[in-house]
C-alpha cells in the first residue's frame, strides 16, 4: 500500500483543489456552457460531443483494464500459467485499428462542417449585413461603425436576432477576442485582419475578454456586449450620429476647457471622430456617462473616476495613460464633472 506524507497529502489535495477550481467561473455570464447565440450553441454542441465520445473511450479502457487485471493477476496457483496469445490475431488488429477511425470520423465530420459554417472574410459578408471593425489596444477595445460613421469603446451595441460581422485587428500588440456566451475566441493581430460573426439570441448584456496575454493588465482587459431589440439598436445609432451636447454646469464646463487642454489629443468626445485610425490612441469618451465601467472594470461612479484620473496605473497597470498628466484635485472633480455629462441615450 502506498502511503503518502503530510506534504504529499498537501499537495496533492491542492492539485486536486485547482483541477475543481479550473472548471469554474466566478461569473454566469463568462461561461462557455450558457450560450446565447447561434455561434454559441455550436461550438457547446462541439464540446458535448468530445467529451462524450473521451469519456465512452475511458470508461471501456478503464474497464478493459480491471477486467485483465483482475482475471491475469499473479497467483501462486497461476503463477506458471501463461495466457492464451492474441499476437498477429487479425480479427483484434482490425477491431482496434477501425474503431479509433470510426470515432475519428464522428468528431471530424461536424467539426468540419462547423468550421466552415463559422469560416467569414470580405468577400462573404452580405453587403446589407451590420459590420463592425474591432482593435484591440493597450488595454481596451475599440470598436468602429464604418456604414454608420461611429466610433465608440469598451461597450460593443448590436442588434438580436442577427449575424453581426466583424473585422478584427490589433493596433499594438497581439489580442485576442472573445465573448464565451456568443463566440469562440479569435486573435487580433498587427499584421492582418480577421473576420468573424456573432449572433444574440435575446435581449442582453454579454461580457468579454481579452483571451491572450498581452501585457501586465491582460485580465483586465474587459468589455461589454449589450445586445437590443432592432427598434432599440436604430435608436442607439441615431442618438450616436448627435453632435456630443455642451455642458451647462459651471464645474462641468470648467472641466471641458480642462479636457480640452490635456486630454483631447488622445480622447476624442464625437462618435464621428474624424481623425485616422493611427490617431485614435485612447478610448473614445463621446457616451462615456452612458457606460457601466470605468477603465472597463470598475463601476461607473465619480469616486471611481476620481480615481482612475488621479492613478492610473493602480487601476490598470502598463495602460498608456499612466503619466500623460498631473491634475490637482480640483482640476479632477472638474474633468469628472465634465465626463460624467457626456451622454448620448439622455439627449
Amino acid at each position: 500500500m502506498i502511503r503518502l506524507g503530510g506534504k504529499r497529502c498537501l499537495f496533492v489535495g491542492l492539485a486536486l483543489l485547482m483541477l475543481l477550481l479550473a472548471g469554474c467561473s466566478g461569473e454566469p455570464y463568462l461561461s462557455t456552457l450558457t450560450p446565447q447565440g447561434e455561434n454559441g450553441e455550436m461550438l457547446l454542441d462541439l464540446m458535448l460531443l468530445t467529451t462524450a465520445l473521451m469519456s465512452l473511450v475511458t470508461i471501456v479502457v478503464v474497464i478493459i483494464f480491471i477486467y485483465v487485471s483482475t482475471k491475469f493477476r499473479r497467483t501462486k496457483a497461476k503463477e506458471n500459467l501463461i495466457p492464451k496469445q492474441v499476437e498477429g490475431n487479425h480479427k483484434l488488429e482490425i477491431t482496434w485499428t477501425v474503431i479509433p477511425i470510426i470515432i475519428l470520423l464522428i468528431v471530424a465530420v461536424p467539426t468540419v462542417s462547423a468550421t466552415f459554417k463559422l469560416d467569414v472574410n470580405q468577400e462573404k459578408i452580405p453587403e446589407d449585413a451590420i459590420q463592425i471593425n474591432v482593435t484591440g489596444k493597450l488595454y481596451w477595445w475599440e470598436f468602429e461603425y464604418p456604414n454608420e460613421q461611429i466610433v465608440t469603446s469598451q461597450d460593443l451595441v448590436i442588434p438580436t436576432g442577427e449575424r453581426i460581422y466583424l473585422k478584427l485587428k490589433a493596433g499594438d500588440v497581439k489580442h485576442a477576442f472573445w465573448i464565451p456566451a456568443l463566440a469562440g475566441k479569435i486573435d487580433t493581430n498587427t499584421d492582418n485582419e480577421n473576420y468573424m460573426w456573432i449572433h444574440a439570441y435575446k435581449e442582453g448584456v454579454y461580457y468579454g475578454k481579452c483571451a491572450e496575454l498581452c501585457g501586465p493588465s491582460h485580465a483586465l482587459m474587459d468589455f461589454k456586449v449589450k445586445a437590443v431589440s432592432k427598434e432599440e439598436y436604430e435608436k442607439w445609432i441615431a442618438n450616436m450620429q448627435k453632435p456630443t451636447e455642451e455642458p451647462t454646469d459651471a464645474v462641468a464646463k470648467a472641466g471641458q476647457e480642462i479636457f480640452a487642454k490635456s486630454c483631447v489629443g488622445c480622447h476624442a468626445v464625437d462618435s464621428n471622430d474624424p481623425r485616422p485610425e493611427a490617431a485614435r490612441i485612447a478610448p473614445n469618451l463621446s457616451n462615456f456617462a452612458d457606460r457601466e465601467r470605468v477603465a472597463g472594470i470598475k463601476d461607473l461612479t465619480p469616486e471611481n473616476v476620481k480615481a482612475w484620473l488621479t492613478d492610473p496605473e493602480a487601476m490598470k497597470p502598463g495602460n498608456k495613460m499612466t503619466g500623460t498628466y498631473n491634475l490637482s484635485a480640483e482640476e479632477i472633480d472638474a474633468v469628472t464633472a465634465y465626463l460624467l455629462t457626456l451622454s448620448k441615450e439622455n439627449q
